[in-house]
């Protein structure tokens, strides 16, 4: 009975990692906090820049957030995975885990909480983080691009399933009317012409953009990544390129970029 029960719970622990390991396979890139929440300073201990060290030796394409991106990355910041590092450190022992979550925000994969008992904080945070990422030695990456079509295909079935059995309710936290999909203009601009000018009202977990009627056009919300949002209801983010916003997203299956300017 005994030799039965840890049989299945191997096979259940086997079944997990797979199951992850398959979830990080499809992302092609990793984007490493360049300052962890828990910390003052950007790079703080040299936490960010060991963190993508050591997922380069995992063979991720890895990238500190405050690094120049690939242009189809600019493009579609949910080719990444975005990686931070969470502190849970009592008075006496750091403790550290490296937590991997989606372009939503979505934890996919975190590794085992990894333990110093060092005083010094350089040292300590550093082999904490290094022992976290010690518990992922049995993981193997790969890239495997079919694995987002086959989930483009499962998400456009559930999408379509969706809108035939649900009405569609806005939950907007103003009076002012939301602009759907087919009220939406393209703003996006060529050289010399003005771009729209949004206003950007505080909400819980982000922002709504408003126009000047006014008219809620966008809701924005929070991620771990510094001037990068997701836009709610819409398969797309919003992130900020030198001076201007640009707003991705689709409508009716086509890629739209829009370009503003946003009034914090």
């Amino acid at each position: 009975m005994i030799k039965k029960t840890i049989f299945l719970l191997m096979l259940l622990v086997s079944n997990s990692l797979l199951s992850q390991q398959t979830n990080l396979n499809k992302y092609q890139y990793i984007i490493v906090a360049d300052q962890f929440d828990f910390l003052k300073e950007v790079d703080q201990y040299q936490t960010s820049s060991l963190t993508k060290f050591l997922l380069e030796k995992k063979g991720f394409e890895v990238f500190l957030s405050n690094q120049k991106l690939p242009q189809d990355l600019n493009n579609n910041r949910c080719l990444s995975l975005f990686v931070s590092v969470k502190d849970n450190s009592s008075m006496f022992t750091i403790k550290n885990t490296i937590e991997f979550k989606d372009c939503y925000g979505k934890l996919v994969f975190s590794s085992e909480e990894g333990k110093s008992k060092y005083k010094d904080y350089k040292k300590g945070y550093q082999d904490a983080i290094r022992n976290a990422y010690e518990s992922m030695e049995d993981f193997e990456y790969s890239f495997n691009p079919t694995l987002i079509s086959e989930e483009k295909a499962v998400e456009k079935e559930e999408i379509i399933a969706k809108n035939i059995s649900d009405e569609v309710v806005s939950n907007v936290v103003v009076s002012p009317k939301v602009i759907i999909n087919s009220e939406v203009k393209n703003t996006e601009t060529t050289k010399g012409k003005d771009l729209t000018t949004l206003y950007a009202q505080a909400i819980e977990n982000g922002f709504q953009l408003v126009n000047t009627k006014p008219e809620v056009i966008f809701i924005l919300l929070k991620t771990n990544i510094k001037d990068t949002y997701l836009i709610k209801d819409k398969n797309g983010s919003f992130y900020k390129k030198d001076a201007i916003w640009v707003a991705e997203y689709y409508l009716d299956n086509k890629l739209v970029k829009e370009e503003y300017q946003v009034k914090f």
